[in-house]
């Protein structure tokens, strides 16, 4: 019986807790200005900006505002996916079901390329506007990201306590949205951005966990199409991303691992046990034979 309330308790150890507590930060407006107030509270939230290098300063946030990136690395060229956390170390790494990710183009850039994904779709710049000038984000093929947390500039797992994002033409309601996920990769807390009438919008969502949740992964949903088309109907919402900032990433605590190996020694254990009283049970009967 104690074996058994031990691995209970080991099992409820390695992951976070099944109630969230999630601190709700969002706004929009028709410009920076408007979103302003909102983002830095987040901020303030999270606490200092760190620098971009190697190892996690255990406390504090990172932001990428996607304007130091490359005009090789910019559309219409794509961005690779860990260039947040190996060219620059800030302990991100993506991934979509799409086809890829790209920045958008300055613009004055040496191919030419339309700014605010022109390149894709010549409406585009009448649609999309900038938090921070000039470069925004996007996956391709897809409006779905995953955000992939590592102590910076390694391949070491981390968990964030925080994530918010800055989105650019959010039309619909309950569309564009951030998903928080624990260390069991378990859904625990969804945001939703505020959606604003017209073009050239901004809006924020961020979401701040202050009981103790470990989240390793956020996943992202930009509107409710890829890029590509024009939003000729009301029910097509193409949107892209300014900036992330999110709290610094922190490495997974022992005790979670140390938790599972116990489980499996205890498993071991008893399997061992049970197979020995087994062994004497057949030496027994033998016996009375």
């Amino acid at each position: 019986m104690l074996r058994f309330i031990a691995l209970a308790v080991l099992l409820g150890a390695s992951v976070s807790p099944s109630h969230a507590t999630l601190v709700d930060f969002s706004a929009s407006g028709a410009n920076a200005a408007a979103i302003q107030a909102t983002v830095d509270s987040f901020r303030t939230a999270l606490g200092t900006l760190n620098p971009n290098v190697v190892g996690s300063l255990g406390t504090g946030r990172r932001e990428i505002n996607w304007d130091g990136v490359p005009d090789a690395l910019s559309a219409p060229n794509n961005l690779p996916a860990n260039f947040f956390n190996v060219n620059s170390p800030r302990g991100v790494v993506f991934s979509t079901p799409g086809t890829g990710f790209q920045v958008s183009a300055n613009a004055v850039n040496p191919t030419g390329t339309p700014i605010e994904f022109g390149n894709i779709n010549a409406s585009y710049p009448g649609l999309f506007t900038t938090f921070s000038a000039q470069r925004l984000f996007t996956a391709l093929g897809s409006n779905v990201i995953d955000v992939n947390f590592f102590i910076p500039g390694t391949t070491t797992p981390a968990f964030i306590t925080g994530f918010g994002a800055v989105f650019s033409d959010v039309d619909l309601a309950n569309t564009t949205s951030i998903q928080f996920f624990n260390l069991a990769n378990v859904l625990i807390g969804t945001l939703f951005a505020p959606s604003l009438t017209g073009n050239e919008t901004l809006s924020f969502v961020g979401g701040l966990f202050n009981s103790g949740e470990q989240v390793s992964r956020v996943r992202i949903f930009s509107g409710n199409s890829a890029l590509g088309p024009n939003e000729l109907l009301a029910s097509t919402d193409v949107v892209v991303m300014d900036d992330f900032i999110y709290a610094e990433p922190r490495a997974v605590s022992e005790p979670a691992s140390l938790g599972l190996f116990l489980v499996g020694v205890l498993l071991i254990s008893g399997f061992t046990r049970r197979s020995a009283q087994h062994i004497s049970f057949r030496r027994a009967v033998r016996l009375r034979i």
